[in-house]
């Protein structure tokens, strides 16, 4: 069970998402966000695929670190902002389907540095397969406020 250091966390996280104009970029929502858990859900889109008709590596990657940045953030003050420090993907399998889910969630939360995880599955034909793993270092910055847009 995660401490919740504010209680406006989903209101904080759901207002930081929409400021992600990459997120727009690709057409991604997050419909999910619990303490130390979100998901982001993106559709299929022809503009986000690489020449065989899938999701790009690189799509499949901003969905992963987003899913499992926002994790750390429900646990985070609002006083707090989160930058990924690093992070290692794997993928499993082309990200085929009429939908991708990022399920990103908290490993260990510490004062500085919060370990995350995200596992992306594709949906197809109502399956739900995985197709990437990632683990991510998230670095706390203290009494620093995301930049307003």
């Amino acid at each position: 069970m995660h401490r919740i250091q504010d209680p406006d966390y989903a209101e904080r996280v759901r207002a930081s998402f929409a400021r992600q104009r990459a997120m727009v970029l690709i057409g991604a929502r997050m419909p999910v966000i619990e303490p130390g858990y979100t998901e982001i859900h993106l559709p299929h889109a022809p503009e986000i695929t690489q020449q065989h008709g899938y999701i790009h590596g690189g799509v499949v990657g901003m969905i992963a670190d987003s899913a499992a940045g926002f994790a750390a953030s429900t646990l985070t003050g609002a006083e707090t902002a989160v930058l990924t420090v690093e992070y290692k993907l794997n993928l499993l399998a082309p990200a085929e389907g009429q939908l991708l889910i990022a399920e990103g969630s908290v490993v260990r939360y510490g004062r500085t540095l919060i370990v995350t995880r995200a596992e992306v599955f594709a949906v197809h034909h109502g399956r739900k397969s995985p197709c990437a793993l990632m683990q991510q270092t998230i670095i706390a910055l203290h009494g620093k406020q995301e930049h307003p847009r």
